[in-house]
């Protein structure tokens, strides 16, 4: 037995992997854990959960890799900091502490991490091979172009190159300063949303606005080539030598300061994040265009924090030149943990990779703890709840009636997801067909902006019935964004002279809760293989009312990861509007009129406590 561990920590979402004789047997991140939303601490929680999940010790471990090289990134830091002196001393003066702390002796953080009970070697891939490494070695393909796509790794922020068989080649990179990634996050900032995890809200508020900004996001802030490739003017930003990601000059060009947190949305934000994403979706085609002419695959695997784009991947799905696409489910830092330990199984100990042509090797990034039925019941004893226990058959009906009824159902069930979306292990649940449920459940339960989309959960056969989504090309893990078919819209004729929020009142087709205002979605396909239970949830809610789709969002609320553990989910249900909630086998629901009505500040106040 050959036990590699993968960890990727201390920039943005730290996490680790196990992987076993090359199959993939765990993962996490480590903020489902600390409760912390991103944490970036050594992961040593999301280890701890790994081995035991592998029953094995640190001493048992035979590669441990990290999934970049510190002194690379260091020498870019210092490289950058002395191109910009003596401006951007103070990011210097609070970036040094740690690096000298932590990060410069990354062996003694991991030794510390293992309990001193590791003495092996460590092994130190570079960002963007840990991120070529998680898209290619999981996918189906036995051979594909490789592309990905971030913020900054060391010094590359993009890169593409082939894999084939046990190994991959990158051969291309762009370099930091310029970055699609950066671009983006420094819109996000800008427009008031929190960098590193608000670009989801900017892609989702951009169907709200106009593209008035493009034209001058290409004429004054890029210089953008036929491969995709671009520089950044970079007199308009402020990350290489401050605190902030824009400039006084960015200011200046789009008509003001950046809006403030929480503050309310205008127009301008609206247009800008439609702006940006359109200019976003255009690079990524260029890119995947430029990646089909120069490597001559037919087949394309993503990975990276662009990467969780989807609006951008559903464009290249449709209009880009690949036959097929595969990104994968944790395509930011925290994947790069598995990038990393994959790496060493096939590229550094070549060991084969055996592709199978129909599924990946994700066993559906379910790789997080799961809690049996023995060890929930005494819980809910203990809290004095008030519960009833199912069979698998008679769960998936009671929970599809409760749906059909206009309830919103907390899931609990099986392995937690490994990446940023909930597949149906911890999920919030609802009718998709229902026109109040997407402010319901975004006001009421997430506590979070009204404008959010929410994601349906369909099953595979009938995703093209209702969206236009190749049937040969499924979407397990909701990382395409698709149209909603024209014979199942709405016509809506004053729907044009609505902007921004009043958009939200119209409803656009016959799933109405899961159609956004541009008459898109992002789907979720589900299958036997990979979701187990929940398929046949799906199937008894389509049975029952002739709808092949449920809405699927993540089990938290703004501001929290998702939840990890049965007392976690308990606490979100009691506190907040959800109506039922499934912990395995047990179902507890509140009584008619008792879903909580609190404010989030309440809630938040309360689930900090943990």
């Amino acid at each position: 037995m050959t036990a590699i561990l993968g960890i990727s920590a201390f920039y943005h979402d730290s996490a680790a992997a196990l992987v076993v004789d090359g199959n993939i047997v765990a993962a996490a991140q480590e903020e489902r854990f600390t409760r912390r939303k991103h944490d970036h601490a050594f992961p040593v929680n999301a280890i701890e959960y790994c081995l035991q999940e592998a029953g094995i010790k640190p001493g048992n471990l035979d590669y441990v890799g990290f999934y970049d090289k510190p002194l690379l990134k260091f020498e870019r830091l210092l490289e950058t900091y002395l191109a910009v002196a003596p401006r951007g001393f103070r990011s210097f003066l609070q970036a040094m502490p740690l690096w000298l702390r932590q990060k410069l002796y990354l062996p003694r953080e991991m030794n510390r991490g293992l309990q001193g009970e590791y003495g092996k070697r460590y092994v130190f891939t570079e960002h963007h091979e840990s991120h070529a490494a998680s898209a290619f070695f999981p996918s189906p393909f036995e051979e594909a172009a490789i592309l990905t796509l971030d913020g900054v790794g060391e010094w590359a922020t993009a890169s593409f190159g082939v894999g084939r068989g046990n190994k991959i080649t990158l051969t291309h990179e762009m370099r930091f300063p310029h970055s699609l990634g950066l671009l983006y996050s420094a819109f996000t900032y800008y427009c008031g949303f929190k960098v590193n995890s608000g670009e989801y809200k900017l892609m989702g508020l951009a169907p709200y606005g106009e593209p008035k900004y493009a034209s001058l996001i290409r004429e004054q802030l890029i210089d953008l080539k036929p491969d995709g490739s671009f520089r950044m003017d970079m007199r308009y930003f402020g990350y290489c030598q401050g605190l902030t990601m824009t400039s006084a000059a960015f200011d200046r060009l789009f008509g003001g300061p950046p809006r403030k947190p929480e503050s309310q949305i205008s127009r301008r934000e609206m247009d800008l994040a439609a702006s940006i994403q359109q200019v976003t979706e255009e690079i990524m085609l260029l890119a995947a265009e430029h990646v089909h002419r120069r490597t001559g695959q037919t087949k394309l695997v993503l990975a990276g924090g662009v990467a969780l784009n989807c609006v951008g991947n559903g464009r290249i799905l449709r209009d880009g030149p690949f036959d097929e696409l595969w990104i994968q489910p944790a395509s930011g830092d925290a994947g790069g943990a598995l990038g990393v330990a994959l790496f060493v199984w096939h590229q550094l100990l070549d060991k084969p990779r055996q592709a199978q042509s129909t599924r990946d090797t994700m066993h559906g990034s379910l790789l997080g703890p799961g809690f049996p039925n023995d060890q929930i019941e005494p819980f809910l004893r203990a809290q004095g709840a008030r519960y009833r226990r199912l069979n698998d058959a008679e769960l998936c009906d009671y929970v599809a009636e409760l749906l059909a009824a206009e309830n919103v159902v907390g899931w609990f069930r099986g392995r937690m997801e490994f990446g940023p979306r909930a597949l149906g292990a911890r999920s919030i649940l609802g009718d998709a067909r229902s026109p109040r449920m997407q402010s319901v459940m975004n006001l009421k339960i997430k506590f979070r902006e009204s404008f959010r989309p929410f994601a349906p959960s369909v099953l595979e056969e009938r995703a093209s019935d209702y969206f236009e989504l190749p049937p040969a090309h499924p979407s397990p893990y909701m990382l395409l964004v698709a149209p909603v078919r024209a014979d199942r819209r709405i016509p809506a004729d004053d729907a044009r002279e609505r902007f921004g929020i009043d958009k939200l009142n119209v409803a656009r087709s016959e799933v109405p809760a899961v159609t956004h205002v541009d008459y898109s979605a992002r789907v979720q396909t589900v299958d036997a293989e990979r979701h187990g239970l929940y398929r046949r949830l799906l199937e008894a809610f389509a049975a029952k009312t002739g709808c092949p789709m449920i809405i699927n969002t993540s089990f938290n609320v703004r501001g929290e990861p998702i939840v990890c553990t049965p007392e976690q989910a308990y606490r979100c249900f009691v506190n907040t509007g959800i109506d039922a909630l499934v912990l395995e086998n047990f179902v507890i629901e509140k009584e008619a009129g008792t879903a909580a009505e609190r404010e989030p500040e309440q809630y938040l106040a309360q689930f900090a406590l943990d």
